[in-house]
């Protein structure tokens, strides 16, 4: 007989006791196809099942009304209402009582739902609506279903993982059981060193304890343990990438700046504000050093990041280099080309577009041009860093809104240039000051953390949606008075609403639909979203920016990437769907002219987290603060969906709740950089691990 595959957590997952073709193609869906995967997929709760309550016994709407019941089911039926939407009710019953138990929108349980069919449901209880006493599990946090004659399941802390309906909770405990019966080789990750001073659990058993923990106590120790580890891995792989690409690459010494970059400042109409000049001080500092320049410009929708971002693309140029400008949409790459080639049009600079709508004869011409030294500033999307575009002598290269970029796109950029250019990120999304040494650990940072001065504040109204016909008169009198507006409305799935009391959440084609029939009848409105073919929303948007529309409904492809001074009120329809980041972005599209501004929030709940969320963007105008809130209403999750770099990492991080880990984690990191034997022990990890995003790593 074969000796069993000694599993290791680079082992494919299909070699794992229990797991099927059709179920490792279900679990690759989930992102893991792994050993590792596998035993880093950590729950997202977790049950305390240490004793079985009896129906009769329970005690509904208390403090501690979370319980486990085990029971028959005695009676069941379907509700179907609205779109889609359904509601199965089963009533359960161990002798002692009756209990109800819902599932919203799950019809595909019904063939399993059946009378007579023992079930154990863990949540909360409460009294059922409308159900004249009857008790009902009113959050239903897991369920089982028991075989006639099954022993009740393990009780203690049970792990719930993320679950779906081919991947159930049974069948993923019972995976994680044969996995550590079957004894994997995990290998540690922090070097021993690291790990003794700052009192890590080893890694087999953190891993171990955060599956099958034996009380919180060794939970919180474990948990402890693997954010560490994440963080600190993160960290080194940062300041890595950051001492590799500084200390052994050699990078272009600009000289300091002369008459073209000191005419361009005095052509402005108006002036640097100190926390502009101040990061134009950093930036001429960093590129006058023979190091590569690796600085993020944190700054505020409107701040003026821009105008800095121009300024060190006129002095790569002066000191005979090329530079190139990335935006993350070609309508914004076409505003930027506008704008700049404006601003140089007293100097001799040139200035080119590079964006994938362009023919083939004019894509080519570009190419050469860049190649011939030709163009000196090629503003474009990311067509800038495709392999057939060569320039001869890249100087600097400025990425805009960095969070749509990766960082192995960054280092693509790098490797434009015979040396290593320099490299200048912009973004307008605030980031918490400790937060940004886990997104851009690898970067300076400087921040323009006040708006210039004559700049229009927005003034931001929360309202209910009982109000939408005086809001929309309202916009329609901005409009006539030649102002421009914008509708957004959020992106509907319908899985969305998972409640029977959700209300509907009108689409932006409705929206459309109806303010362009009804109060704006006679007001040219557009749609754009991101269904649309690119040449439909290309044009759209272009008639918005040209005031041929007067009304543009969108959906948040306006969030980045578009520019009309004329717009000068926004309405936001269901505001409480949004983050506040993201709300905060939406609000900057307007207030860039010189009308007064308005920001409507229309409320779509009326739950009071959701008003305060909307109240703090009423009251706050700073990026920074927002960014704050949203971190500590929202919790890192959304925080970083955004981010195509750390949101992958962070499995088991909180980032609200582990700044002090994230801390000790960087010291750790400058600690291992700082010792070459301790660097060598983690190097090839991080080579193995980061060779996508941290290509230099790779190469060094």
């Amino acid at each position: 007989m074969a000796e069993a595959r000694k599993l290791d957590l680079k082992s494919d997952i299909k070699y794992l006791k229990g797991v099927g073709p059709k179920s490792a193609a279900s679990l690759q869906k989930l992102g893991i196809t792994t050993v590792g995967d596998f035993v880093t997929y950590y729950p997202r709760a977790y049950e305390d099942r240490s004793c079985v309550t009896s129906i009769g016994d329970l005690m509904p709407e208390n403090e501690e009304s979370i319980y486990t019941v085990i029971g028959v089911i005695v009676n069941i039926k379907e509700k179907l209402f609205g779109r889609n939407r359904s509601i199965l009710m089963a009533t359960i019953s161990d002798g002692t009582g009756y209990l109800q138990v819902n599932w919203f929108n799950q019809r595909f349980l019904k063939k399993s739902l059946t009378i007579g069919k023992r079930i154990l449901v863990y949540g909360k209880i409460g009294y059922a609506y409308g159900g004249r006493g009857m008790m009902a599990v009113t959050r239903l946090i897991s369920f089982e279903l028991l075989e006639p004659g099954e022993a009740v399941p393990q009780q203690g802390i049970l792990p719930v993982y993320q679950a779906t309906e081919s991947i159930n909770q049974r069948y993923i405990r019972r995976l994680m059981e044969n996995l550590w019966q079957s004894g994997p080789q995990i290998g540690e990750i922090i070097p021993q060193k690291i790990r003794e001073k700052y009192r890590l659990l080893p890694r087999q058993e953190a891993l171990h304890s955060i599956h099958y923990p034996k009380n919180n106590e060794e939970l919180a120790r474990a948990r402890e343990s693997l954010a560490f580890e994440e963080l600190y891995v993160i960290q080194c792989g940062l300041l890595l990438l950051k001492k590799d690409s500084q200390q052994e690459v050699d990078g272009i010494r600009h000289l300091m700046s002369g008459s073209l970059v000191k005419s361009v400042i005095k052509s402005l109409p108006f002036s640097l504000t100190d926390d502009q000049s101040n990061a134009w001080q950093d930036i001429e500092k960093d590129m006058e050093r023979n190091v590569p320049m690796r600085r993020l410009l944190e700054g505020d929708v409107g701040s003026g990041k821009t105008v800095i971002a121009l300024l060190a693309l006129v002095k790569t140029v002066e000191n005979g280099y090329q530079g190139a400008f990335m935006a993350p949409t070609e309508i914004l790459a076409r505003q930027h080309f506008a704008k700049f080639s404006e601003m140089l049009s007293g100097t001799k600079i040139r200035v080119g577009l590079l964006v994938g709508s362009l023919t083939a004869k004019n894509r080519r011409e570009t190419l050469e041009k860049i190649a011939a030294h030709e163009l000196d500033i090629v503003i474009g999307t990311h067509a800038v860093i495709q392999d057939d575009v060569h320039f001869d002598a890249l100087g600097l290269a400025v990425t805009d809104e960095q969070h749509r970029f990766g960082i192995s796109q960054r280092a693509a950029l790098d490797k434009k240039g015979e040396h290593s250019p320099d490299v200048l990120v912009m973004t307008a999304t605030p980031i918490p000051r400790t937060m940004t040494l886990t997104v851009y650990g690898d970067l300076d940072v400087s921040r323009i953390e006040h708006l210039p001065p004559g700049r229009q504040p927005i003034r931001t109204f929360v309202r209910e949606s009982d109000r939408r016909q005086l809001i929309y008169e309202f916009v329609k009198k901005e409009i006539e008075a030649g102002r421009q507006a914008y509708v957004v409305c959020p992106l509907i799935e319908e899985s969305e609403s998972s409640d029977e009391n959700s209300h509907h959440i009108p689409s932006a084609e409705e929206v459309y639909a109806e303010l362009s029939q009804g109060i704006f009848r006679n007001i040219p409105v557009g749609l754009v979203h991101g269904r649309l073919k690119k040449d439909e929303k290309q044009q759209t948007m272009d008639d918005f920016y040209g005031n041929r529309l007067k009304l543009l409904v969108a959906t948040t492809v306006i969030e980045v990437g578009v520019d009309v001074p004329n717009a000068s009120i926004m309405v936001i329809e269901n505001a409480d769907r949004f983050g506040l980041a993201q709300l905060h972005q939406l609000r900057g599209r307007i207030g860039r002219g010189p009308y007064s501004s308005y920001c409507i929030l229309v409320a779509g709940s009326k739950s009071p987290l959701s008003r305060e969320r909307l109240e703090v963007l009423r009251d706050t105008s700073s990026g920074f603060e927002v960014a704050e809130a949203d971190l500590r209403l929202r919790g890192a999750g959304q925080f970083f969906g955004t981010m195509q770099h750390g949101a992958g990492d962070l499995k088991i991080v909180n980032v609200m709740k582990d700044t002090d880990i994230l801390l000790r984690a960087r010291q750790a990191a400058l600690e291992t950089m700082a010792d070459s034997k301790t660097l060598e022990s983690i190097r090839p990890y991080l080579t193995e691990k980061y060779k996508d995003k941290f290509s230099q790593i790779n190469d060094a």
